[in-house]
């Protein structure tokens, strides 16, 4: 189906989109932790990247990453349109990510970058969180 807007209306109407959270993978995540009765995250902490779950004590930072805005090896398809856009902003994120994982374990914390797809099969994410902390 053709879009309704102009190319330069579909711009404006997406650069008014602010991304807050994503609740979908973080409220799983939540959801497991709950059931393994992992305890002493936190979240929206004020730390570098702003990790999902925080774990001050044990100085541990856990992001889940979506597959498709971070580029995820296993599951990114990209937009068939528009390419050039998505394939640069695909480009920061990972830099960002990298950038910002460097500077929290020079910092003295350990990263845990979950994947999206990951949550469907949590056991592994689980036993290496409970390890950590």
């Amino acid at each position: 189906m053709p879009d309704v807007f102009t190319i330069a209306k579909r711009s404006e109407v997406m650069s008014r989109i602010r991304s807050k959270e994503n609740k979908d993978t973080e409220l799983k995540l939540a959801s497991l932790f709950r059931q393994s009765a992992i305890k002493g995250w936190r979240r929206n902490q004020r730390l570098l990247g702003r990790p999902d779950f925080v774990f001050r004590t044990s100085k541990v930072a856990v992001f889940v990453d979506g597959c498709f805005w971070h580029g995820c090896p296993r599951c990114y398809r990209p937009p068939r349109s528009n390419l050039e856009y998505w394939n640069a902003k695909h480009m920061r994120n990972r830099k960002r990510d990298r950038i910002v994982t460097k500077e929290l374990r020079r910092m003295g914390w350990t990263v845990v970058r979950v994947w999206e797809h990951e949550l469907r099969s949590p056991k592994r994410i689980l036993d290496q969180i409970i390890n950590l902390i």
